[in-house]
């Protein structure tokens, strides 16, 4: 399983606004220029974030975006999920009425361990946190 360009778009997005402040509605064309995004996904993808309520568009000539809430209240699942749907390893996980063997399958056990440990990592890392690595990284700090 891939990260969807879409969802890596998103998590750039999202990571960018959480290093701004909150209230400033940040324009589209910085968010592209910081961080290397296409115009077109954007666009897209912050219409997918807006629907999930992690982000506002304000349209017009001082438009832009930003988040509805701190970034220490949003994390990796959520902005993944908002743009790529819910996350499952394999067919029989996210429909186990499609294989006959599910309910005596081994493996399926370890595709359901293995997805929940996906999501709950993705779970744990929040917007804040992220943030302050982005930022340590850039600046080579020593601490975080």
């Amino acid at each position: 399983m891939m990260l969807t360009r879409a969802g890596e778009y998103a998590v750039r997005c999202v990571l960018y606004l959480s290093l701004q402040d909150g209230e400033r509605i940040v324009p589209k064309k910085e968010i592209i220029e910081a961080m290397g995004l296409p115009d077109a996904y954007l666009t897209k993808v912050a219409q997918s974030l807006a629907k999930s309520g992690l982000i506002q568009i304000r349209q017009g000539a001082r438009g832009g975006y930003r988040l509805t809430r701190k970034p220490v209240e949003i994390n990796l699942l959520q902005v993944v999920e908002a743009v790529d749907g819910e996350i499952f390893l394999n067919e029989c996980v996210m429909s186990p009425d499609s294989c006959l063997r599910s309910p005596l399958c081994g493996v399926h056990q370890i595709w359901q361990k293995a997805r929940q440990r996906l999501r709950d990592t993705l779970a744990e890392a929040d917007f804040e946190q992220l943030g302050r690595e982005e930022l340590c990284e850039n600046k080579s700090c020593s601490t975080i």
